[in-house]
């Protein structure tokens, strides 16, 4: 049964459209990530979801309910802001207890709920801490606790992490993943940090301009986007997108035999996709370049190469070489993607 189904839903605000017929469908107890750059309707689809916004077409179901015509109250699911909306003057078991409050809960369910919540969020020792006293990750776990104990029939987290330092996100990070997988509730997750998202996602939704671009796996997102977009928002350092023509039987500019493309091609030019990690630098390869810049990063180091007129970032394991020196390259052909240089879709 679909945890979450989205029929072709849109949103507009005056005459720009967030939210262009969108349809997803999301499996219970699914960690579905939302990925797309700032301003793209993430957030957008997260409160039509929650009934914060209506949606002006479509329908919205959570499991064998249509909740698009109900409040926000009636759908039964939770929202986590990344600015945690905590009550400052109230304690951790206060901010916890509050929602159930509201909804006139027993107070000794109310005291139950939140002992347990409190333990599954690691915070059982601070229940009488105000927000202030917390750190960062704390407070967020707090938030995350609010909305758990509410035991909601979905999660929907906007970019809960963004205020979080390096380090704290990667460990909320494992933390989410955790407790979501423990609960077994489904779960919308929006970000823009492609991290995030190839890092914790059952799957990836991207979007870009209120629309959806690709849903799937990381490892069909990374190997097989769908379009030059998809491609370039996933993976890092970004994937190389080179300008091709076809010539006396091969790909230029790197040789590369026809075999290669996809059947049926019937253009004479194209773009290639050729990720990072593809382009091998050894003293054996056929293709000479210029090292322009180095990045070390410990074991491995980001190198970008002037091949001809192009610039090519290529990545290297143990790599001992400087500025200005001549290298040869070779390319890992039969991962190569092929886009079309009008559409930038990917031929398939």
């Amino acid at each position: 049964m679909p945890g979450l189904r989205l029929n072709n839903i849109s949103k507009s605000f005056k005459d720009r459209k967030v939210i262009d017929r969108v349809s997803l469908e999301i499996a219970e107890g699914e960690l579905l990530v939302v990925l797309g750059p700032s301003g793209c309707g993430k957030s957008t689809l997260l409160r039509l979801i929650t009934g914060l916004e209506e949606v002006d077409d479509g329908e919205i179901w959570i499991g064998e309910r249509r909740v698009d015509g109900l409040p926000p109250q009636k759908r039964n699911v939770a929202l986590v802001f990344q600015n945690y909306a905590l009550y400052p003057h109230m304690t951790v078991a206060q901010n916890l207890a509050f929602p159930l409050k509201v909804a006139r809960f027993p107070r000794a369910e109310i005291k139950e709920r939140v002992e347990k919540t409190a333990a599954m969020i690691g915070l059982g020792d601070r229940l009488e801490a105000r927000p202030a006293e917390l750190s960062g990750g704390q407070r967020q776990r707090v938030a995350l606790g609010r909305a758990i104990i509410r035991k909601p029939d979905m999660f929907l987290l906007d970019e809960p992490l963004s205020n979080l330092d390096a380090d704290l996100r990667a460990r909320m990070r494992r933390d989410i993943v955790a407790l979501q997988k423990e609960l077994g509730v489904t779960t919308v997750y929006v970000t823009h940090d492609q991290v995030e998202a190839m890092t914790m996602a059952d799957r990836i939704a991207v979007i870009n301009e209120g629309r959806l671009c690709q849903v799937g796996t990381v490892n069909e997102i990374y190997d097989y986007p769908q379009s030059t977009f998809v491609a370039g928002f996933l993976g890092a350092p970004r994937i190389n997108l080179v300008e091709a023509d076809i010539y006396q039987s091969y790909i230029q500019p790197f040789n590369i035999p026809l075999e290669f493309l996809p059947y049926k091609f019937e253009s004479n030019s194209l773009l290639i996709g050729l990720r990072p990690e593809l382009i091998l630098i050894n003293s054996g390869g056929p293709f000479a370049a210029i090292v322009e810049t180095v990045e070390f990063l410990g074991s491995r180091s980001i190198v970008t190469l002037k091949y001809g007129e192009l610039y090519l970032t290529a990545l290297a394991d143990g790599l001992s070489c400087g500025r200005g020196e001549p290298v040869r390259f070779e390319i890992s052909t039969p991962r190569l993607l092929f886009f079309d240089k009008t559409t930038g879709q990917r031929y398939k």
